[in-house]
C-alpha cells in the first residue's frame, strides 16, 4: 500500500517557519519575548531582543516573518507592503505601551524570508522604519 504525504496547510506552513526563524534567531544569539504578538488591527511574529553582554545595548527587534513557495509572485519580502509595515509599527507602539521598561532599548524592524524549502532564511535588518 502506498501512502501519500499528507499537504500541509498553508497557515500551518507558516507556523513552521516562524518556529524555524525563532530557532534560527536563538542561535544567532537573540533572546524571543513574544511570539505572533495581537494587538487591534495587526500582528508582530517575532519580538526579540539581541544579546549583548551588557543589557543595556540590547536592541529590541520586531521580526516580520513571509514564506513563499516559489518566487513566481515575487520575492517574500515584497509581500511587506507599506500597509503592513504600518500595521506592524502600529503593533509595535502598543507592545511599548504596555511592556515600557523596554522603551528605552534601540529598536528596528526587520524582515525573514524563506523560499521553498530552504532552510537558513534570508535575513533583512531595518527592513523598514517609522516614518518621521
Amino acid at each position: 500500500m502506498w501512502f501519500k504525504k499528507k499537504p500541509v496547510h498553508p497557515k500551518n506552513r507558516g507556523e513552521q517557519k516562524e518556529q524555524q526563524a525563532c530557532d534560527w534567531l536563538q542561535t544567532q544569539g537573540f533572546h524571543i519575548l513574544e511570539q505572533n504578538y495581537l494587538c487591534k488591527g495587526g500582528e508582530i511574529d517575532i519580538i526579540a531582543l539581541s544579546s549583548h553582554s551588557a543589557p543595556t545595548q540590547s536592541t529590541l527587534v520586531f521580526f516580520e516573518v513571509k514564506y513563499r513557495k516559489n518566487n513566481h509572485f515575487g520575492h517574500p519580502a515584497e509581500f511587506v507592503t507599506p500597509k503592513k509595515q504600518q500595521r506592524i509599527i502600529h503593533c509595535a507602539q502598543y507592545f511599548l505601551l504596555k511592556h515600557p521598561h523596554l522603551a528605552h532599548h534601540p529598536m528596528r524592524f526587520d524582515v525573514i524570508t524563506f523560499e521553498g524549502e530552504q532552510t537558513t532564511p534570508e535575513w533583512i535588518e531595518n527592513a523598514f522604519s517609522v516614518p518621521h
